[in-house]
């Protein structure tokens, strides 16, 4: 089901690019198929109706992607290979449809694509995180995105980045762990976050415009405009 999704908006990589109509009814049949084990055979069809009216807009979030990675990458020769080559370019894609199914309420499916492309690129993006348009992922090892994240417009993330969840609050009479609270941080819009910084908690919110420098690890909030560094050591270096 993902890569006949792939096909619609990357007709050129994936295939039927002469049979668009034709691609997203066979689609919406072969989903309709898959939900329909997991839900009513009418919201099965409900889902599927209103995971189809979505693509348009899941289409044009994906090209300020691919925009946001041909502008941002200095190596990227052209908006083809960046959709042909790019492994954070594929993740967000592929989160972006199962997006849309995870607020549709199909339950397990959006998990199992964001697991395929996890298995796929080394990155882990939760189908419930929000993610703005022109989203970047450079390089991508290694990232994790938790499930309650909020990420706006025009941010960056290098390998390594994590934004996760600080500690997990647990039922006092069970035990158990309480589930859908805000986990996650919030990124506001024009962050870059480098490589390997860890950002943890959902009341965490990194300011708009701001810069996270690498191996940083935050559990705080900072403002707009910030610039968060580590003081390197200093090397030790000897001639032989």
């Amino acid at each position: 089901m993902t890569e006949r999704a792939m096909a619609l908006l990357h007709p050129c990589v994936y295939g039927e690019l002469a049979d668009a109509k034709g691609a997203e009814e066979r689609l919406g049949a072969a989903l309709e198929r898959e939900i329909a084990l997991l839900m009513p055979a009418d919201a099965a069809h409900a889902a599927v109706v209103d995971f189809i009216a979505a693509l348009p807009e899941v289409r044009r979030l994906v090209e300020t992607d691919v925009s946001a990675a041909y502008d941002g990458d200095p190596a990227a020769t052209s908006r083809m290979e960046v959709v042909m080559a790019y492994p954070g370019l594929y993740a967000v894609t592929v989160h972006r449809l199962a997006h849309v199914l995870y607020r549709l309420g199909v339950p397990i499916i959006p998990r199992v694509m964001s697991e395929l492309a996890h298995s796929r690129t080394g990155i882990d993006i939760h189908p419930g995180a929000t993610i703005g348009e022109r989203f970047f992922i450079d390089h991508g090892t290694g990232v994790v995105i938790g499930e309650t994240t909020v990420i706006g417009r025009n941010v960056r993330l290098y390998q390594g980045v994590t934004l996760g969840g600080l500690s997990f609050d647990k039922d006092p009479e069970t035990g158990a762990l309480v589930k859908g609270l805000k986990r996650h941080p919030n990124i506001e819009d024009n962050v870059v976050i480098y490589a390997n910084a860890t950002i943890l908690g959902g009341d965490t919110t990194i300011g708009h415009d701001s810069e996270i420098g690498g191996n940083v690890w935050l559990r705080e909030s900072i403002p707009p405009n910030s610039r968060v560094y580590n003081r390197p050591p200093a090397p030790s270096i000897k001639t032989k």
